[in-house]
């Protein structure tokens, strides 16, 4: 006696329409341009949450490191965030990225096509009580990397 198979085309198309999706949500959670930058800022305040300043510096584009040496700006850190504000350390959040085209980090620097924003609130507890700072913190690509840097526009 003769016996009929279940049709595979359905599940072609169900394995195919999984596999696609599965593939879409890896690439815009960890490939994305826009994700991208924002683990780059993710990574440059979580070396300045454990202050490691000179591997955060090291995050910098290069615009950001002609403003600033390796150690001056890890002084400085230290010096005005964990001395003058009398904390150990904070804890921040991020925005969505937001892309920028023709973007200027001052207005006598370079133009650089495509920058992504994303607004980084930290939030001290220190002598002076609880506060946060909110700043717009932008990523670059250069040379094949995400690279940070801040806005010097008036």
């Amino acid at each position: 006696m003769y016996r009929r198979s279940a049709p595979i085309a359905p599940f072609i198309i169900i394995s195919g329409t999984v596999i696609i999706s599965i593939f879409l949500v890896v690439f815009f959670m960890f490939l994305s341009p826009s994700q991208q930058a924002k683990n780059v800022v993710d990574a440059f305040y979580s070396y300045e949450q454990e202050s490691r300043f000179s591997s955060s510096w090291d995050l910098f584009h290069p615009l950001m490191k002609e403003k600033f040496s390796r150690n001056n700006y890890m002084q400085d850190r230290n010096h005005v965030f964990m001395n003058h504000f009398g904390v150990d350390t904070f804890s921040y959040t991020l925005s969505r990225p937001k892309k920028k085209t023709n973007w200027r980090m001052s207005e006598d620097a370079e133009v650089i096509d495509t920058v992504y924003k994303v607004t980084v609130t930290k939030k001290y507890k220190g002598k002076y009580g609880n506060f946060q700072i909110i700043q717009d913190t932008y990523a670059a690509k250069e040379e094949n990397d995400w690279k940070v840097m801040w806005n010097y526009n008036h």
